[in-house]
């Protein structure tokens, strides 16, 4: 399956005005729908409608039918209707003017509460808007809204191919850093010893004895603590096996934004411990790389459905 992205946008548009076949029993179209679907991350399914009055009563369909195509996403789902009866803006008489301001004055005196009329709310009343249009939208609303969630699909599938590749971009950068920390710490542990050992040394010399055996086991003692605590191997196994797995994943496709969400919370941990058991310079550096790859990666996950 392939990986999607939540972010996308696609708009769609029913046919021109008298597009319906001879056999289609609806009265023919006298206005252009329009549809726009417009999709950014969210931890969930967010859904959003911004529909006309005419297509209220559609929304329930409209949620199953997005339901059924998409997992996450913050979701804006925004539809108009375009009148296509006539080419201009019809100029409303004074008689129709003067119409409507009494009946306006003659509900706000029953309904104190109710919004005057607005300039769109004239014109519309004007045209005759309410006849241009019809009102069975249904079938044309759902066509509509399944070839832009098609558009939308795409959109996300081309995003999320994109943030796929990126992912195993990094995923190969950091197994180069994970091999490049297996062979530093072995040369700590024997660098650590040595010095124990040294210093044991110094200290005998100043006193003017000589290391005893006790001693120089106490320096082992010492060195082989220092090495525990160093020991990063542990941190590094599980890395990779993290990397293994958001690799299987990435291949695998579909539903995965989460489980690459907590991945990569586990990888900055690995190597946020990496970092804190440092005892060199050069391991330091592998650390901080990792977390700067790992922050990369979390940003574009967080896009992922």
């Amino acid at each position: 399956m392939p990986v999607y992205s939540m972010t996308g946008y696609a708009s769609g548009q029913n046919g021109p005005v008298g597009s319906q076949s001879e056999a289609d029993p609806r009265p023919p179209a006298t206005g252009r729908l329009g549809v726009e679907i417009r999709s950014v991350n969210s931890r969930f399914l967010d859904l959003t409608f911004k529909l006309p009055e005419e297509l209220r009563q559609h929304e329930p369909a409209l949620r199953d039918l997005i339901i059924g195509r998409l997992k996450r996403g913050k979701v804006e789902v925004r539809a108009s209707i375009e009148s296509t009866a006539q080419a201009g803006v019809t100029e409303p008489s004074v008689k129709l003017l003067q119409r409507l301001n009494g009946v306006q004055d003659g509900i706000k005196a029953w309904l104190p509460g109710a919004r005057d009329l607005s300039v769109a709310d004239v014109l519309r009343l004007a045209g005759g808007d309410g006849a241009a249009v019809r009102g069975d939208w249904a079938a044309d609303l759902s066509e509509v809204t399944s070839k832009a969630l098609d558009a939308l699909m795409s959109a996300r599938q081309r995003e999320g191919t994109r943030l796929a590749k990126m992912l195993e971009e990094h995923l190969g950068q950091l197994r180069v850093l994970a091999k490049q920390a297996v062979p530093l710490v072995p040369k700590l542990v024997e660098q650590q010893r040595a010095k124990f050992l040294e210093r044991w040394q110094d200290a005998m010399g100043l006193t003017g004895g000589t290391l005893p055996e006790a001693a120089q086991d106490r320096a082992l003692t010492e060195a082989t603590a220092f090495a525990i605590r160093i020991d990063v191997a542990e941190e590094l196994t599980r890395l990779n096996s993290h990397l293994d797995e958001i690799e299987r994943l990435v291949k695998k496709g579909g539903e995965i934004g989460k489980r690459l969400d907590f991945l990569i919370q586990e990888l900055h941990r690995e190597a946020n411990t990496l970092g804190a058991k440092s005892a060199a310079l050069e391991l330091t550096r592998i650390g901080v790389d990792m977390k700067v790859l790992i922050e990369q990666m979390r940003e574009q996950v967080q896009n992922i459905e």
